[in-house]
């Protein structure tokens, strides 16, 4: 008696591989959901922190956010326009932007790019440059000999950028080469782009499909490390002279894949780094004084003074930290205090936090979870803090959540 096969002996070869691939695909994807699983509980935590937050006051100053080194359509290598930049300021509550475009071949994009207010957000023009040494350099604002095409000295742009006291900036420090140059104001200690260049494409590719939706901005909790090599040579610059540490959005608008008609119109696509998530994941704080006028000359001084920080408000807000100097006067981070015996430095964080303190570049001292802080100084030396939240998880928590700038005590 002829016996009828199993179903499964009479699937073809095919099919039995296509079910394995499917198989396989499925099994695949599970960490990438376990992935958005584990942001899912980030964020819970991230708004927990927020909803605990402590206020405190800014003394003599009023304190300011916003972002450094953003690109428009102007330079090339980004699509972004001007309307979609000043609605993603807009939306994150930005008082300022910085613009720095890629000059033009023939056109001064300094002079075109986004400046003065715009719905109630200060932008500051400026440009990003490249060298004829191959180094870049920030400028801030732009002017007409940055905003066009052409290579300049290294030295050549400092030296310009001190006479018409613009705020001058070494880009990309890990790959700058002329630290023998003289006279740039501040250093990028941080840069957006150059820490996703340790992405892997595949793996973000499935992590974008899988969490972009809810999770966008915190997908850069992924891959999120701090600069150690970028600080390293902050401080020790900082040990010779006074050099301002910012960090750099580098909003292009531009990583993703998309399907477009011949308009230009978006069909179909991923976007990974639109404007309104460039400008969550790390912003500058500047200070100005109470009796200040929020405008371009301000946030430039500003900067160039060092009365700024940096604070990746993705995981946490930021807003009310304080670092400051006192013996018979008060100073606040980016100026000098004279070496007395009663020279106190103090740290003030809206949220409990781990805090390291660092001299000359070295951890000088640390303290477990903390809103205030104060340190007795013996020793001259060049001091910042670095904070941190060990209340989140694993990763997260071994990066920086507020990067200070230096106070010098001499």
């Amino acid at each position: 008696m002829r016996t009828e096969a199993n179903p499964i002996q009479k699937m073809k070869r095919w099919q039995k591989l296509l079910i394995a691939l499917l198989l396989l695909l499925c099994a695949s994807q599970i960490p990438f959901a376990y992935r958005r699983f584990k942001l899912s509980r980030l964020r819970g935590e991230i708004q927990q922190l927020n909803a605990n937050r402590l206020s405190h006051t800014a003394g003599n100053y009023t304190e300011y956010k916003g972002v450094v080194h953003v690109h428009s359509f102007l330079g090339g290598h980004s699509s972004g326009n001007f309307e979609d930049i000043i609605s993603a300021a807009k939306a994150n509550g930005l008082d300022f932007v910085v613009m720095t475009e890629h000059p033009g071949k023939t056109l001064n994009t300094a002079e075109f790019t986004l400046r003065g207010v715009h719905d109630g957000v200060v932008f500051v023009n400026g440009n990003e440059v490249a060298t004829s040494e191959g180094n870049r350099v920030l400028i801030i604002p732009g002017n007409e000999v940055t905003g066009k095409s052409g290579e300049h000295a290294t030295q050549s742009l400092f030296d310009t950028a001190r006479t018409r006291r613009e705020f001058s900036v070494i880009a990309y420090p890990s790959q700058f080469t002329a630290w023998h140059s003289d006279g740039f104001d501040g250093i990028e200690v941080y840069n957006v782009y150059t820490n996703a260049q340790h992405i892997n494409p595949l793996i973000m590719f499935f992590d974008g499909l899988w969490s972009s939706a809810q999770h966008q901005s915190l997908l850069f909790a992924n891959f999120y490390q701090r600069p150690d090599e970028s600080l390293a040579r902050w401080d020790e610059q900082n040990q010779k002279r006074r050099v301002t540490g910012i960090s750099g959005n580098d909003a292009h608008a531009n990583i993703g894949i998309s399907l477009n008609d011949s308009s230009g119109k978006r069909l179909l696509g991923l976007r990974l780094d639109p404007y309104e998530t460039s400008f969550q994941l790390v912003r500058v704080h500047i200070l100005a004084p109470r009796d200040a006028s929020l405008d371009e000359g301000m946030v430039v001084e500003a900067l160039k003074s060092g009365h700024c920080f940096i604070g990746f408000d993705l995981f946490g807000d930021t807003t009310g930290f304080s670092f400051s100097a006192q013996n018979q006067t008060e100073t606040i981070q980016g100026d000098e205090i004279a070496l007395t015996e009663a020279v106190q430095l103090t740290v003030l964080s809206p949220i409990p936090a781990r805090l390291v303190l660092y001299r000359d570049g070295k951890a000088f001292q640390e303290e477990a979870l903390m809103t205030r802080k104060d340190f007795r100084i013996e020793q001259r030396g060049s001091y910042r803090v670095e904070l941190y939240l060990p209340q989140l998880p694993h990763r997260v928590s071994q990066q920086p959540w507020i990067i200070s700038n230096p106070i010098y005590v001499r």
